[in-house]
């Protein structure tokens, strides 16, 4: 009899020896754990979090210096909100609760008197009194004024008899002391957790291992140190373990960060389970990310089955970012008992496929999109372990039901994801209708390689196609295609629209589109909207039309000089003629360079040749202020790209010398100007466009 649990044998076997088969971008080979052939019905595990557990931490919403009254003013929100229904029902105080002088001369911890008059133990009942549960936060190591808040060193029974005193539900161990006391963590957190498990009041408590500051961002840490090693020894004592450093900066979570972390997550997914569960840091809505970008880790997050805390300050949330935080179908695939942690099926790249096996014998599939462009992403059922010849795929994010025949496949937004639930069915409901983002093919006359996001200029026409697919198993009837363009635009079919679309098969529908004369420079979307007799609205992710700046001409043109299309630069601004980050000269190997762009790892600048110049020239290198950080990074990959095809590669550049450069750029329209990190992570990577010359 096929049932749920040979399903999930099987499943879980196809998973978790295919997909963790590869590296994942983060570098470490994954090794496929056993999965017996008729593992055990998924049952609770023993212990205060079966599932990963929900909640709030004050680090990034509140900093260091809250209060009682302001922690309480959350918890009420999260009652009111819903958040805490939905299962965010931790309050998590992080650094920052105790006294200047943290242990009193009783040897126990203490609160601040000013901050939290009332007591720690109090505002635990508060905290308690609406029906929520209490988090709080300590170091492994020993207390070393101006390294750590504070440090549990030499007095962990005595902590943990205390925070389980005070009534607490959750400890977060962080290792800053511990690190600069060179303690070994496997040591510390097993004698913590040993502590904790052995309170005087026999509480049971969350126990989070927080180990970040020796990932390898952060200095050349010996492995078993590392945060990267947390997973040899973790699960055995732990509920959670973070995976590596934090997600982002106070006020400054970046998406490329959110995808480095998810990386180093999904390294070791056979530890996790139901009880303890790898840990990629916090939820960062509104604290950098876009929306999208935000829809997107929390869709990670899901499919890792991690911990959701909330790192923002709730109250200050928009309506769609709760909204993201409270969808019913997202929660409940982190939550599903089985409690497996998604990976990879196929390879890694910019766009990825994720899957995670649940309970009832669906499968959860994240489509991620790492580009900066629009993107299908494709998987067929058979790789996702499912067989049959019908499923349902629900889109969690925007609750359609529709029946494919084994094609799995969305359109995914620049820096997005599609969260889907397939579950195998019969052959009925709407087919599953994808239409792909809008490509534009030409520019006038010249026909270009079909992109997403285009660069023209004002008065441009550009020739743009929507293409469909039908991917369940009976026709789309009367499809109909709108060009949904910036007001005052002017979109025009160029050809029919398919009457039918069989079942297996694609048609496309071309336009042709009009940029006005005296449009602004920036970004424009275009999307498309589809409908079709009795199946639901599709509406495309927007493909991006870039209006430029003019293009350079004269003869001879210092492009650092000219102004940009876009840029960034690892987690500092890019500099023009100067070194990123400090506003030193650029200067490589001694020499001081008058013009050129000083940015960080990775980092890409456009610029809009329109077909206007010849010949790029000048050199690049690693600036020479690295050396006054120190020994570690300072290595970086340099390519010259144009209209997508790599015209330029420098292969890895390391300090003490520049690598000159002469490129042909005849006909090119769309000049990128990229820096990668040579693999080894961003750390000091200062690098340097020298003398960037255009001829036009």
């Amino acid at each position: 009899m096929f049932t749920v649990r040979t399903w999930v044998a099987r499943a879980s076997a196809a998973l978790l020896t295919t997909a963790l088969a590869a590296a994942g971008p983060a570098g470490a080979a994954l090794a496929a754990p056993a999965v017996p052939a008729e593992p055990a019905a998924p049952a609770p595990a023993p212990g205060p979090s079966p599932t990963p557990y929900q909640g709030w931490n004050t680090y990034y919403g509140l900093g260091g210096d809250f209060t009682a009254d302001e922690v309480l003013d959350v918890a009420d929100f999260l009652v009111s909100s819903g958040l805490a229904e939905a299962g965010y029902d931790i309050v998590w105080l992080d650094g920052g609760w105790q006294a200047d002088v943290p242990r009193g001369a009783d040897g126990r911890l203490q609160g601040d008197p000013s901050r939290f008059p009332d007591g720690m133990a109090a505002l635990a009942d508060e905290i308690h009194d609406r029906g929520l549960r209490a988090g709080i936060y300590t170091d492994a190591g020993p207390y070393i004024p101006g390294t750590c808040g504070l440090g549990s060193g030499g007095h962990y029974q005595t902590d943990a008899d205390t925070f389980a005193e005070w009534g607490y539900d959750a400890v977060k161990v962080d290792f800053l002391c511990g690190i600069t006391a060179d303690l070994d963590p496997q040591e510390a957190f097993t004698a913590f957790a040993e502590a904790l498990r052995n309170n005087s009041s026999g509480r049971s408590m969350i126990f989070n291992l927080c180990n970040p500051v020796t990932s390898p961002d952060w200095g050349d840490y010996p492995e078993e140190q590392q945060s990267t090693w947390s997973w040899t020894y973790a699960p055995e004592i732990a509920e959670s373990w973070r995976t590596y450093t934090d997600v982002g900066f106070v006020g400054q979570i970046q998406f490329k960060d959110v995808l480095r972390n998810f990386d180093a997550n999904a390294r070791h997914p056979e530890v996790a389970g139901p009880g303890h569960f790898s840990d990629p840091d916090y939820l960062g809505p509104e604290l950098g990310m876009t929306t999208e970008e935000f829809r997107t880790q929390m869709s990670l997050w899901t499919v890792a089955a991690a911990p959701l805390v909330i790192s923002s300050d709730p109250r200050t949330l928009s309506r769609e970012s709760l909204d993201i935080l409270l969808d019913d179908d997202v929660l409940a695939i982190d939550q599903d008992p089985l409690g497996v942690q998604g990976t990879r099926v196929g390879p890694a790249g910019t766009t990825e496929t994720w899957a995670k096996p649940l309970t009832d014998g669906s499968v959860a599939v994240a489509l991620l999109n790492r580009g900066d462009r629009a993107a299908e992403v494709a998987t067929t059922a058979r790789d996702l372990g499912l067989r049959g010849r019908a499923f349902e795929v629900l889109d969690t994010w925007t609750d359609a039901r529709t029946q494919s025949a084994g094609t799995i496949r969305a359109a995914v937004p620049a820096h997005g994801a599609a969260l889907l639930r397939v579950t195998p069915s019969r052959a009925d409901g709407a087919p599953r209708l994808v239409a792909a983002p809008p490509v534009f093919t030409a520019v006038g006359a010249d026909d270009i390689a079909p992109t997403t996001d285009v660069l023209a200029a004002a008065g441009d026409r550009l020739t743009t196609q929507v293409t469909l697919h039908n991917d369940g198993s009976t026709p789309v009837r009367d499809p109909r295609v709108v060009l949904d363009a910036p007001e005052g635009w002017t979109a025009r079919p160029s050809g029919g629209t398919p009457r039918t679309v069989r079942p297996g098969t694609s048609a496309t529908v071309s336009f042709t589109l009009t940029v006005p004369a005296g449009t602004a420079t920036g970004g424009h979307d275009v999307a498309a909207s589809v409908s079709s007799a009795g199946g639901p609205a599709v509406t495309t992710p927007p493909a991006r039309v870039t209006v430029a700046p003019s293009a350079p001409s004269g003869g001879d043109v210092v492009l650092s000089r000219h102004p940009w299309v876009s840029a960034s630069s690892g987690w500092m601004e890019p500099t023009v003629d100067q070194s990123v980050g400090g506003g030193s000269p650029l200067t490589v190997a001694g020499v001081v360079h008058p013009a050129g762009i000083g940015v960080a790892s990775p980092s890409t600048v456009r610029y809009y040749l329109g077909a206007a110049c010849t010949a790029l020239t000048g050199s690049v290198g690693i600036d020479d202020v690295v050396g006054t950080v120190g020994p570690e990074g300072g290595t970086a990959t340099f390519d010259v790209v144009g209209d997508g095809a790599t015209l330029w590669s420098s292969g890895t550049v390391e300090r003490g010398a520049a690598v000159a450069f002469d490129v042909d750029v005849t006909g090119v329209r769309d000049l990128s100007l990229r820096v990668g990190d040579a693999g080894d992570g961003g750390y000091n990577d200062r690098a340097d466009w020298l003398s960037p010359t255009l001829t036009c």
